[in-house]
């Protein structure tokens, strides 16, 4: 397998400080950093993100870098938001999620969601005129606000000016890093 350099690329996962599905939040940092990137994790608050297996059993702890409020989403090159039912529900909710979506989206950087992570974009309307992929139960939320959702491992949608990276669940986490390591390279 080749090695992807990503030395120069700046990623930026979102969270919140309690219930992110802990693979999709450790493996892709991980993944990314391995291969040079550098990743910055924010989380609402400074405190300790606490990540969960299967949305309730306790998994590792994680030091956020920075908090939403501080984040200059024009720093960065590709926007993380992993999955997690609590994390999700709860970081849709937030001000400054809108607001970093926004900023991808508007600039035509790419966006990375797994899991329940695509709620962050239904809320701000992004999921409008796109393709998309999630947890089973997101189904009738994305297509209630105008999305098409398939049932793939992995799916890119390009329309709208920015590509849309999203998977189910951890299981196409490989699927999900493949085509992320695709967009950063231009592959």
């Amino acid at each position: 397998m080749a090695t992807t350099d990503l030395g120069d690329r700046r990623i930026l996962a979102i969270v919140t400080n309690y219930g992110v599905e802990q693979d999709e939040l450790v493996v892709p940092v991980k993944h990314l950093r391995d291969h040079g990137a550098q990743v910055r994790v924010a989380a609402v608050s400074d405190e300790e993100i606490r990540t969960l297996v299967g949305d309730r059993d306790p998994g590792e702890t994680v030091r956020p870098d920075l908090t939403l409020a501080d984040v200059d989403p024009a720093a960065y090159d590709l926007l993380l938001v992993p999955g997690g039912t609590l994390n999700a529900d709860t970081l849709r909710l937030q001000d400054a999620t809108t607001r970093i979506v926004s900023s991808f989206a508007a600039s035509g950087r790419p966006v990375a969601a797994i899991c329940h992570g695509p709620w962050a974009l239904v809320e701000g309307g992004y999921v409008r005129g796109k393709t998309l992929t999630s947890y089973a139960s997101l189904k009738t939320d994305i297509t209630n606000a105008g999305g098409s959702w398939v049932d793939k491992p992995v799916v890119r949608d390009d329309e709208g000016g920015w590509p849309l990276i999203t998977s189910r669940d951890p299981g196409d986490l490989e699927d999900f890093l493949g085509e992320i390591d695709a967009v950063l390279t231009g592959a």
